[in-house]
């Protein structure tokens, strides 16, 4: 199943809409790393709200989107982690270290904005 990426200003907003497989998992972080190239994107926003369950898999891709994002100059902020999927993801030592984490969409949006602001700012 492809993963709807929305461009909304400078960032992307990919919703993760079911269960991925880990080659879609692949397509979906090759697809966000090209877009950001594309778009010159400042941010990244993966909402995961969906996901009943986080493997080692899903969580590694998800750093690596990160890493690579960040390469590019664009931040990630992964939003809508469920309370039971991240307590199994303690219980197995999985973190997604390095990755701003926000409750929902609206959250990580502004995150975002304000980190904007103060860059804006600090420019002057």
């Amino acid at each position: 199943m492809a993963v709807p990426i929305l461009k909304q200003e400078h960032y992307l907003i990919a919703s993760i809409q079911d269960e991925l497989t880990d080659a879609e998992l692949i397509l979906l972080r090759d697809q966000l790393v090209a877009k950001v190239r594309q778009f010159r994107s400042r941010a990244v926003v993966i909402d995961v709200t969906v996901l009943d369950v986080m493997d080692s898999f899903a969580a590694r891709t998800l750093r690596s989107v990160a890493h690579m994002t960040k390469l590019l100059g664009a931040e990630t902020v992964v939003v809508g982690i469920q309370p039971d999927v991240a307590l199994s993801m303690v219980q197995l030592c999985l973190t997604l270290e390095g990755i701003t984490v926000a409750m929902d969409l609206e959250d990580g949006l502004a995150i975002l904005r304000r980190r904007e602001g103060r860059s804006h700012a600090a420019s002057k």
